[in-house]
């Protein structure tokens, strides 16, 4: 007989003990390898659409490029960041720091609400691993029976034959994989360019490719579903993030239980006469579940809420001939007390510190300006008196290009009347991407400097607008 833990919706068996360990480690703390039947069903099928439009835009993404720069780019060893065809530079880390701390409170509120949706249906662990790996898997190996009994077989040609079709093409995939983040890194004409010449020629490349490919074959070869329950923060920052009002997938212990608990189905039997719930104990949420758990113990660490128990569940109930929903995407809440998703106050905070966030995320890149400068008095240097009752500041100049085309830039003081700005050289023209580097003279008229640091403002131009004013200081004698 089990009771329910209203709280959280565990089954407690007999013995009053709760499950204190992972489901892949066996009694001696041992890795247990999980074998999920494979699934199928109204979600499976869904989840299997957006797996593969995502993995279209993710493979498809370095090929594409907006006024003939790639849709994203990554470039942390030149520290050149392309985000839908618009060039960053090490000078926005702002915009990056603003832009970390949104996703963070998205993701916070987000799991808040819906638990870990992302991790079932978005997060490419996931769609690698499900929608391809496994996929590869149950074409060669069959299905989760036939390879539980291939892997007790000792090494004979059927198993050699399909052991090693399985590994090659899983590296393959890994390969490429593998050169398609590195695309995203250092740009897919550089990856052409890498795969077209000797290894010997570039052997740092061919290198980071092996150990790239290498790592994604441990992943999802071997390492698989440990990845989310080990090393993945996000799935343990569930039991900060989850309440009961947070939608997840769940067991309705309420009607899978009843007063009598579950128990296996038997024909014409009235199961609400006897008090027994909807839960025929079969086990085909269990078999179905890939990180080897059974969902009617709760909400639980490996879980990643993809569904495949929910279709599996669906199936049965609907050839014993009883409602769908035993397992579905519900609050402990709502299971208990049959109430609707409500709005909390901590989900109000949240929304006011995500919309505050994007806001200014907005607000910044909108202003953003085109050219990134610096203007400094020279070290080591003081004021200078010429002729006409002038004094001089020598400064130096640094400017980034943040724009895909070059500018020539002038210069321009503002505020003050009998002033001018010398440039050492001709007037710099910046590459698209690329900086220039010069020194300029400022000359004030004496009387209108009346303190030993001046403000002044000079304004950078190109033909027609100004593209950035950068404030500096201008030494004069003290008063």
């Amino acid at each position: 007989m089990t009771n329910i833990n209203s709280n959280y919706g565990e089954i407690e068996d007999e013995k009053g003990s709760f499950r204190d360990s992972i489901g892949t480690l066996n009694e001696e703390g041992n890795r247990k390898w999980v074998y999920p039947k494979k699934p199928s069903g109204w979600y499976y099928n869904r989840r299997t659409i957006v797996a593969y439009s995502l993995l279209a835009i993710l493979f498809g993404g370095p090929f594409i490029k907006i006024q003939g720069e790639p849709l994203l780019l990554f470039n942390i060893f030149e520290r050149k960041f392309i985000i839908f065809g618009q060039i960053f530079w090490p000078q926005d880390f702002f915009l990056f720091v603003i832009a970390m701390l949104t996703s963070i409170v998205f993701i916070i509120l987000f799991t808040t609400v819906f638990g870990r949706v992302f991790c079932g249906w978005v997060c490419p662990q996931t769609i690698f691993l499900e929608m391809v790996f496994r996929k590869v898997e149950y074409w060669i190996e069959g299905g989760w029976r036939k390879q539980k009994k291939l892997d007790k077989l000792p090494w004979n040609a059927e198993k050699i034959l399909k052991k090693g079709g399985k590994n090659g093409i899983f590296f393959l995939f890994s390969s490429i994989i593998a050169h398609t983040f590195l695309s995203y890194i250092i740009g897919v004409d550089e990856v052409n360019r890498l795969l077209t010449s000797s290894p010997s020629e570039n052997l740092t490349g061919f290198v980071s490719m092996m150990i790239f490919t290498g790592l994604f074959y441990g992943v999802f070869a071997r390492f698989r579903e440990q990845a989310c329950i080990i090393v993945c923060p996000y799935g343990r920052l569930q039991g900060a993030l989850l309440d009961n009002k947070s939608i997840v997938v769940a067991y309705d212990f309420v009607r899978g239980e009843s007063t009598n608990g579950r128990s296996k189905f038997r024909k014409n039997e009235n199961r609400t006469e006897v008090g027994k719930g909807d839960c025929i104990d079969c086990h085909a949420c269990v078999d179905v579940c890939p990180t080897g758990i059974d969902i009617r113990n709760g909400t639980q660490l490996e879980c990643v809420n993809c569904t495949a128990c929910m279709d599996a569940c669906d199936d049965i109930m609907e050839n014993i001939n009883l409602p769908k929903g035993l397992i579905r995407y519900a609050s402990i809440e709502n299971i208990e007390k049959k109430e609707p998703f409500k709005f909390t106050p901590r989900l109000v905070a949240y929304s006011a510190v995500l919309g505050l966030l994007m806001s200014a995320m907005l607000v910044l890149l909108t202003l953003r300006s085109p050219i990134e400068a610096t203007i400094l008095r020279s070290q080591g240097t003081t004021f200078q008196k010429i002729e006409g009752g002038k004094l001089q500041n020598l400064y130096t100049y640094k400017i980034i290009n943040k724009t895909k085309e070059d500018i020539k830039i002038e210069f321009k003081l503002e505020s003050f009347n009998k002033a001018s700005l010398k440039l050492v050289g001709k007037s710099p023209i910046v590459p698209s991407g690329g900086s220039a580097e010069g020194a300029l003279f400022v000359r004030i008229d004496s009387v209108d400097v009346i303190n030993y640091k001046t403000r002044i403002k000079i304004n950078l131009m190109d033909q027609e607008n100004i593209l950035t004013t950068v404030k500096t200081t201008f030494l004069g004698p003290i008063q």
